[in-house]
């Protein structure tokens, strides 16, 4: 995998990062896109977003990446960003059990609002504070499963998985996108050998009532 900053792509990949405020995903993003990190950071207002280029089996993938605030009287405007993802990634504290117990809100956030088939992810963020972990790392790994979503906890701190977040869901995505390809290739490859057959089958049954 690299960095490719030219604006030619292969694919575009809208990724939504969810989550209660305060969980990070201000500094998950910043850390990802600009490898930076900084502890004097805003709740961010409304959505801001950023753009990440990046080079994954043998295609050009230009990741359109939004950051929702997590506050409440932002939802009626976030939740118009879950329309069109291709992936969404919801983010807890392991350090706030609060916005751990919120993440099944978040979820029924994506089933009202976004596509059914819209790839999703579980973090942990704020690996790094293990003296202040009030989620275990098991609990999260047994909530992922019970939602049937891959997982990982990070630090955007010490930059533990940040990229692989990202690389992980980004290649969930693609595979998505390139079996979508081949299931409408292989359905026009059908509908192809039944317009021939039945081309055939005139034919034959015209040439049958010839005298």
């Amino acid at each position: 995998m690299q960095n490719k900053d030219n604006s030619e792509y292969d694919h575009l990949f809208k990724l939504l990062l969810i989550g209660s405020s305060g969980v990070g995903k201000s500094c998950m993003l910043m850390r990802y896109v600009d490898n930076n990190f900084t502890n004097n950071f805003y709740n961010t207002i409304g959505v801001d977003f950023k753009i990440k280029s990046i080079f994954l089996e043998n295609k050009n993938i230009k990741l359109q990446i939004w950051d929702t605030a997590g506050q409440d009287r932002f939802r009626t405007i976030t939740c118009n960003y879950y329309r069109g993802a291709h992936g969404i990634i919801i983010v807890y504290d392991i350090t706030d059990r609060e916005s751990f117990d919120s993440v099944k809100m978040w979820m029924s956030e994506i089933d009202k609002y976004a596509q059914d088939d819209v790839i999703r992810m579980l973090i942990g963020n704020k690996c790094d504070m293990e003296d202040k972990r009030t989620v275990s790392y098991e609990e999260g790994e047994t909530l992922a499963k019970q939602l049937k979503l891959q997982f990982l906890e990070t630090s955007a701190k010490q930059s533990t998985n940040i990229e692989e977040s990202f690389l992980t869901i980004g290649k969930n995505i693609l595979e998505k996108s390139q079996n979508s390809l081949k299931a409408d290739s292989n359905q026009n490859i059908k509908m192809g050998q039944i317009v021939q057959t039945q081309i055939v089958g005139d034919r034959n049954k015209k040439s049958s009532q010839c005298c």
